[in-house]
């Protein structure tokens, strides 16, 4: 069942029918990269994952959140993280699955949670952080109202490479 619900997409909590579309997105080396995280995650593991999240932010300090489209097929995941109740502050991380980029889900499921994380958490600001190569992450913040405010030099080893990655936010304003 929906939480957040616009008129391309749906935002839900994760559920254990989630594991099988949640261990193949958490491991293709792809994704991996682009995380801090480089070992891939058991099936157990997630579906422990699903089955002790409490999906209440103020404990886990986090919220995972399903992106579905209009016929609930499952088409990306959407993540606060790093929340800070004190400093009114959560981090942004989003993922659509290959098939599903380009078509307006990250747009429209981005705009579901800063409604609620302005309206429903009262939080100040979100953040999110992106490879300066990810053109796509840097147009959907940007075009959500998240201002790039810095660029971390040679901040993530990708491959043999290193590349920045750029910090944008978004303070709402009373």
């Amino acid at each position: 069942m929906a939480f957040m619900k616009g008129e391309h997409a749906a935002l839900r909590p994760l559920e254990i029918s989630d594991v099988d579309v949640l261990c193949q997105w958490e491991n293709n080396p792809d994704n991996l990269l682009m995380g801090n995280t480089m070992t891939p995650f058991s099936r157990f593991f997630l579906e422990q994952y699903i089955l002790g999240a409490r999906n209440n932010i103020y404990e886990d300090r986090q919220l995972r959140m399903v992106i579905e489209d209009p016929g609930g097929r499952v088409v990306g995941l959407l993540d606060l993280f790093d929340f800070e109740p004190h400093h009114r502050r959560a981090a942004v991380g989003i993922l659509i699955g290959n098939g599903y980029r380009g078509k307006g889900y990250a747009s429209e499921a981005l705009d579901l949670l800063i409604e609620y994380a302005g309206g429903v958490l009262g939080l100040k600001q979100l953040y999110a952080t992106a490879d300066t190569g990810n053109n796509s992450s840097k147009t959907l913040f940007l075009k959500k109202g998240f201002v790039h405010t810095g660029t971390k030099k040679q901040w993530n080893l990708r491959g043999r490479r290193w590349e920045d990655e750029d910090l944008f936010q978004l303070i709402f304003t009373p």
